[in-house]
């Protein structure tokens, strides 16, 4: 499809990038965003050479940022070669021919570019069908700017007559395949249906977290298995589930695709078999990432997520993951606090976390991880009372 694989010809691309702070946000949010956004371009393999913002109380309906603005971009742009421009909010179609019209280079928002990475870390066929769904959702209402040469089919003899434009041609085509990929999806759900309903009586057990906070390399840790992870965002795509065993009590631990703030929509839909995994769970594990400087406005978009995919209320244990990565701070003077410090944190966020359990560990330098497991295995413990009263034998 079109925009589906940009990432191949984008080896190491020069990229600008451009975001605007909107009225009653902070320079401080406004840079952290488009830090987010630099690291998305990166893990799809672009290279950030500068980054633009402008503050507005609302995005310009024609082209996103003011007309100035665009033009010190397209000015930017020319002098430096660059040979593409992120933006950091989706762009309605209109906005991205105007965009594109000035600047003459190619143009991606923020949907398409996290698409592309989950289109590049697609792995089980599941995946790649959820991936390319959103894919086409997001592609159906841009076709024009593909086709504006093409007016009408060629005729001829035999074949005249009013005839469909290239693009109409192009929409049947894009819709009949979407609706294939609908039902193909709708099999796979029941066949995961069938999958988590013969896993039998276990206690189920979520990881859910932000993008790149750990925990696919807490999964392993605890599940001593092999899933991939690495400091990249969505490096996790596919739900794993391995049986862990603490304390000779059995549960399943499952490790989730992590969120991130705007997640695009045609995404959510699409995932919604990995989301059945957190709605089914009975127990979750949140984990943030406590070195990032925005961790608790990403335990708030995570916290938010989850309440939309499940309705009811579910025991949570809090994972700070990371405390390896905290900087402390020197220049204090004696005492005073250190607000990054871990006995600062654990001291502020136990009575934040209404009623959660909470527990600050490094899944790399495997710091804390007994604790854990221990409260781990306290918390399937009483999920496993209530269901099998009288089955006392493996605790």
């Amino acid at each position: 499809m079109g925009n589906a694989h940009v990432t191949h010809d984008m080896e190491i691309e020069k990229c600008v990038l451009v975001g605007i702070i909107e009225a009653g946000e902070s320079d401080e949010t406004a840079q952290e965003h488009l830090d987010e956004l630099e690291f998305l371009a990166t893990t799809a393999g672009a290279h950030t050479i500068k980054q633009f913002q402008q503050s507005l109380p609302y995005p310009n309906p024609k082209t996103y940022v003011g007309s100035g603005k665009l033009q010190e971009i397209t000015k930017y742009i020319q002098e430096n070669h660059v040979k593409l421009v992120i933006f950091d909010d989706d762009l309605s179609p209109s906005q991205l021919r105007n965009i594109e019209r000035t600047l003459d280079c190619k143009v991606l928002d923020r949907t398409i570019l996290i698409l592309d990475i989950f289109a590049n870390r697609a792995r089980t066929s599941h995946a790649k069908t959820q991936v390319e769904l959103a894919q086409l959702q997001y592609l159906l209402p841009r076709l024009t700017r593909m086709w504006t040469h093409l007016e009408r089919q060629k005729g001829g003899i035999g074949l005249r007559g009013p005839g469909e434009t290239q693009i109409e041609t192009d929409r049947r085509i894009i819709k009949t395949r979407i609706s294939l990929l609908k039902s193909k999806l709708e099999k796979i759900d029941k066949q995961m249906m069938v999958q988590r309903g013969n896993r039998g009586q276990l206690v189920r057990v979520a990881l859910v977290g932000y993008t790149n906070v750990g925990k696919s390399t807490l999964m392993n840790l605890l599940s001593k298995s092999k899933v991939f992870a690495e400091n990249k965002l969505f490096a996790t795509l596919d739900t794993t589930v391995r049986k862990v065993v603490i304390n000779n009590l059995p549960f399943l631990l499952s490790d989730t695709v992590g969120f991130i703030r705007k997640l695009p929509h045609q995404l959510v839909e699409s995932f919604k078999s990995t989301l059945d995994e957190v709605r089914e769970a009975d127990l979750l594990v949140h984990i943030l990432d406590i070195s990032h400087a925005g961790f608790e406005d990403q335990y708030k978009v995570v916290s938010e997520t989850l309440v939309e995919i499940s309705k009811e209320e579910k025991p949570v244990i809090v994972v700070f993951n990371k405390i390896d990565a905290l900087k402390q701070n020197p220049e204090l003077s004696e005492g005073e606090e250190d607000i990054n410090s871990l006995e600062y944190l654990r001291k502020t966020w136990m009575s934040k976390l209404d009623g959660h359990k909470c527990v600050f560990i490094s899944a790399q330098n495997k710091e804390n991880i007994e604790e854990l497991k221990e409260i781990l295995y306290q918390e399937t413990k009483d999920i496993f009372k209530i269901r099998y009263p009288y089955n006392n034998f493996l605790y």
